[in-house]
């Protein structure tokens, strides 16, 4: 029996141009990238399924996700608090990338309104499948910083709920999220 090891790394590609005193959230971020990569003890079929068809994306993000798995589909979760977070799928190529058009979360307003450009990439390793997270897209400006820290510490804890889900099986969202009130 193979004994599953979280393997989390996070890695942050940054390189920072030299900016004005003044930036403006319309100004592109020299070459700025989160990057975050985490090995899945699962075939890549198993992941691809998890990860891009809504009944898969239930099992592990939240109760009631949607997978349009098309270009100018969606990849959304709709929390029972009546938040969402994911995207607009740009592309895809069946069991090896997703690529969506990233929305922030609400308290990053500008963010959310511009989007990131988030490329998932899957890869088989033996049994297992390395699943990568690229986000590109980060514009100057501190509403940006503040997004892009909180989306490292999100993306990082994203990834290992999937990781999660296949050590652990589905989550029981009744358990998480307590019994639908009636």
């Amino acid at each position: 029996m193979k004994v599953a090891l979280l393997v989390l790394v996070l890695t942050t590609a940054v390189a920072f141009a030299e900016t004005p005193a003044k930036t403006s959230t319309a100004e592109p971020a020299a070459e700025k990238v989160l990057l975050l990569s985490i090995t899945i003890p699962a075939p890549r079929s198993e992941v691809w399924h998890a990860f891009a068809t809504s009944e898969g994306l239930s099992t592990w993000l939240t109760p009631g996700a949607v997978v349009d798995l098309r270009a100018g589909g969606e990849w959304t979760a709709h929390y029972p608090n009546g938040k969402t977070g994911g995207g607009t799928i740009l592309s895809f190529v069946p069991e090896k990338e997703i690529v969506i058009s990233a929305m922030a979360p609400e308290q990053f307003p500008t963010v959310r309104a511009i989007h990131t450009r988030a490329r998932f990439s899957f890869e088989s390793r033996g049994d297992s499948t390395v699943v990568q997270l690229e986000q590109t897209g980060w514009r100057t400006g501190e509403e940006w910083d503040k997004a892009y820290e909180y989306l490292f510490a999100g993306n990082a804890q994203l990834l290992a709920t999937l990781h999660h889900r296949f050590v652990n099986g589905p989550i029981d969202w009744a358990q998480v999220w307590g019994s639908p009130k009636k």
